[in-house]
């Protein structure tokens, strides 16, 4: 059986969550010296990709020291494959900007309206849908929430609110705060969900602080965690998560299925069993978005749905992730069997 760590809660930080964030990796060079690696030919400088490298030291000491094939190594190494060209592989690789609603909100799906909080991350893992993204335009914080709670005013339709970026716990507590301040006025919306990776790259951000300002929300809060591969969490994660889930949040996980990270069954039946352990429902197994530079991590559709069948015989129907697909324009997800028919 696969179990949580029995740390209660996060241990006292030797550093807060900033400084976590600023003593994070972005040079090549020292990622590989911080897991016991030579220099590799098929790397090259994240600069010339388009897409700086950033990791925090944390989640790197959760890497295998000289694996060069450490799953969790892979999803942030820049690699020569990024120039490799792909057919249907482009910049806006789900349609972000055809669902333009206002500045730094998107409307996409019926109900839901998302906001892109921040451009910044913790982490930028090489397979991201958004390193394209236009954040220095599109920010939402920049115009202090203005347009994008108007647009959300306007249409009483919308019931949930989803913040995303990059990463909206990059932001300071104190602005997500002045966020919800401009919710509360709203009383058609009634949840609040969060999309992030922090929790689980940089757990010191779930601090005192955040959580009394998460408790406080008088919203249904989803808070949708992102890890890819059994190794993210640690005590620090379990810690983390527990956290969260006391301050009243509903816990998800989406996956992205990555060719050489988690593209075989011991590994998702693994992750899927780990996320619960920490008290994280699997949610989302999503196909890879194409967006350029990042095909060198696609998995056929045919091997992806052989992979969930796989896990459908083998573990409860609650922790196996639906298998999606995000298409520009679609009114939601889309189950990949429907590609099959």
């Amino acid at each position: 059986m696969i179990t949580a760590s029995p740390t209660p809660r996060l241990p006292t930080p030797i550093q807060g969550w900033r400084e976590a964030w600023r003593d994070a990796i972005t040079d090549v060079r020292d990622l590989l010296q911080a897991v016991g690696l030579a220099h590799r030919d098929d790397l090259v400088p994240p600069d010339d990709a388009g897409f700086p490298l950033r990791v925090p030291r944390g989640f790197a000491a959760r890497m295998r020291p000289g694996d060069a094939n450490d799953p969790l190594l892979l999803q942030v190494l820049p690699r020569a494959l990024e120039h490799t060209g792909a057919p249907g592989y482009s910049v806006d690789a789900v349609g972000d900007m055809a669902a333009r609603a206002g500045h730094g909100l998107l409307h996409k799906y019926d109900g839901r309206a998302l906001l892109i909080a921040s451009g910044s991350c913790a982490i930028n893992c090489r397979y991201c849908f958004r390193r394209h993204f236009p954040y220095g335009e599109e920010i939402a914080a920049a115009a202090q929430w203005r347009e994008a709670l108007a647009h959300v005013a306007a249409d009483t339709s919308i019931r949930e609110l989803i913040l995303s970026g990059g990463d909206p716990l990059s932001l300071a507590t104190h602005k997500l705060a002045e966020l919800t301040r401009g919710l509360a006025a709203l009383p058609h919306v009634i949840r609040l969900r969060i999309h992030t990776r922090l929790p689980v790259v940089l757990p010191e951000r779930v601090d005192d602080a955040f959580v009394e300002w998460l408790a406080a929300l008088p919203l249904q809060k989803v808070v949708v965690l992102h890890a890819n591969h059994a190794n993210e969490f640690d005590a620090s994660v379990d810690a983390a998560c527990a956290r969260l889930r006391a301050a009243g949040a509903t816990l998800l996980n989406q996956a992205v299925l990555l060719r050489g990270v988690n593209d075989d069954a011991d590994t998702l039946a693994s992750l899927c069993e780990r996320s619960f352990a920490a008290g994280v429902l699997p949610y989302y197994l999503h196909q890879l978005d194409k967006v350029t530079g990042a095909a060198h991590f696609e998995v056929p559709d045919e091997a992806a749905l052989g992979l969930v069948e796989t896990l459908r015989a083998r573990l409860p129907g609650y922790l196996v992730p639906k298998l999606v697909r995000e298409l520009p324009g679609d009114p939601s997800k889309r189950p990949i069997a429907d590609f099959a028919r």
